[in-house]
């Protein structure tokens, strides 16, 4: 490894923690103009490793690696592979994003709301590039206390409760997490005779067999709660529904994310005789999650939390996906992650543009808005096909993978999967011709008006990147398949790491294998 003349990713934690400080400098007004300038650099500084990634070159770049505390092993150590490569920037323009949709929405504590956001930004960029377990401890915890603060300060009537249930559960999910590291950090000294919490080094040991199951279990556990795997999932409707719009695009569009995060970069290739083991009652919790999800957000009264069980039910098909351990689920798992964060973000966005206008969220008093703003119902129209996976949109290309890969694994699996795309559109639709094209439901029938420029300036980009991730999927694609193909070498249980039988060998496309399935059970 070696240490970047430039520190590019040290620079993309200190942005926003610098730009935090700066905002308790200014006044009110001045607080929302520094905000917004420090959040779009960093969503500009996160697409630099976009340009500079080297394209088909397995393992970490742009590697950072400073001793923190040398005694202990813990060291300031940081890099980007294909798995965090697309986060980062799905991480800066989402947090730009959040920033825009609270300019007028907050009217109190303003300099405090935007340094809880700055600070979030920083935490979740952290988790995405460290490398070291400490580390990424340090801020998977710190992410917590500024959401914990946006639900209970600027959420809505039962903020308090929402975020006391948010932070208890993920913290307590956490405390596994700890554990798990230290028993490793352990095992590393027993094996090369120093403790180390380098995930790097991880890798390369020979974790025992009694060993891995319950390790698996506690690392599990902590990334299951962030999912939220079924029924882990209750704290999410509550977070949702109460938070205020901008903390609901980050929950659903990058928060949720850390825990699939989390199980590929920890759980796959540190216990893969675990892994294996444990397959079948995942898939069967990631089944349950995308029939329950589906069909709870059916019965939804409220829009807000009709969109939140939809994540349920869409994070369970990307664990389904992700645990089917060959190419196309892996990459359809990936790649729907940054589909889900873009399409459900942008999702919440509009029911927050919605309640600004209607000041209600029921859909017994929604409807008719669709001839009365129509740019508002253009978005909408657009993200829900997203969120389907129309063929032309980002939605299809994730779910396409993650269908084939299912189906690969197993017929039945692949049929159980593909539930989840018919209960969505039915869900969706449904929803879309409540609130646009029937008749207005509401007593109160006031003007008012359509998207505003600045609403406009959040919308398009997304929408723009949806058509773009949907008609150019390789782009994406090409460069996250080297980061899925060391998964799979590094995951494959027993003496398949150091090169599978060819009988194990799972084939995508005629001629290129594209690595392991794990045995039927």
């Amino acid at each position: 490894m070696t240490t970047n003349d430039v520190p590019l990713l040290s620079v993309l934690i200190a942005l926003p923690l610098a730009g935090s400080v700066l905002v308790l400098a200014m006044d009110e007004r001045r607080a929302r103009a520094v905000a917004l300038a420090t959040a779009l650099a960093t969503f500009l500084a996160t697409l630099a490793p976009l340009f500079l990634f080297r394209e088909g070159e397995p393992g970490f770049q742009f590697v950072e690696y400073r001793p923190w505390v040398g005694s202990l092993g813990i060291a300031w150590h940081l890099g980007i592979d294909g798995l965090s490569l697309f986060l980062l920037p799905l991480t800066g323009f989402l947090s730009l994003a959040a920033v825009l949709v609270s300019w007028e929405s907050v009217g109190r504590k303003v300099k405090a709301y935007f340094v809880s956001f700055l600070v979030l930004e920083a935490g979740m960029l952290g988790v995405f590039l460290a490398l070291d377990a400490i580390l990424f401890y340090v801020f998977w915890e710190a992410m917590l206390i500024p959401m914990f603060l946006i639900i209970g300060i600027w959420g809505s009537d039962n903020r308090r409760y929402a975020a006391v249930k948010f932070i208890l559960y993920t913290v307590a999910g956490s405390l596994f997490l700890l554990v798990g590291f230290i028993v490793m950090a352990f095992l590393a000294q027993a094996q090369g005779g120093a403790p180390s919490f380098d995930l790097t080094r991880w890798t390369a040991l020979r974790v025992p067999a009694s060993h891995q199951r319950w390790l698996f279990a506690c690392f599990f556990v902590a990334f299951a709660v962030k999912v939220p795997l079924f029924p882990l999932h209750t704290w999410l409707p509550d977070a949702h529904v109460e938070a205020p719009t901008a903390g609901s695009v980050l929950l659903a569009g990058v928060l949720l994310k850390m825990g699939v995060y989390g199980i590929l970069r920890f759980c796959f290739p540190l216990f893969p005789e675990a892994t294996a083991f444990f397959t079948p009652a995942v898939m069967a919790l990631g089944i349950v999650g995308v029939v329950y999800g589906a069909l709870v957000a059916f019965a939804q009264k409220d829009l807000k939390r009709l969109v939140a069980y939809s994540s349920v039910s869409h994070m369970g098909l990307i664990v389904v996906g992700v645990f089917c351990m060959n190419l196309a689920g892996l990459k359809g798992g990936i790649v729907q992650m940054l589909n889900h964060g873009l399409s459900t973000g942008a999702l919440f966005i509009l029911v927050g543009a919605l309640y600004e206008r209607k000041k209600t969220r029921d859909l017994d008093r929604l409807g008719g808005l669709a001839g009365r703003t129509p740019v508002l119902a253009t978005f909408f129209v657009i993200t829900m096909l997203s969120s389907v996976g129309l063929p032309g949109l980002n939605g299809f290309v994730g779910e396409f993978l993650l269908l084939l890969g299912s189906f690969r694994y197993a017929w039945w699996l692949g049929a159980l999967a593909a539930t989840s795309v018919v209960l969505g559109a039915l869900y969706l639709l449904w929803m879309t011709q409540r609130v646009l094209f029937e008749t207005d439901r509401s007593p109160e029938r006031s003007g008012f008006g359509d998207f505003s420029l600045r609403e406009k300036i959040v919308m398009t980009p997304i929408v723009l990147a949806m058509f773009f991730i949907g008609l150019f999927p390789a782009g994406l694609t090409d460069r996250l398949e080297p980061a899925a193909r060391q998964i799979i070498a590094v995951s494959a249980p027993g003496p398949a790491r150091e090169g599978p039988p060819a009988a194990d060998v799972h084939i995508l496309a005629e001629g290129e294998p594209h690595g392991l399935q794990h045995p039927r059970r």
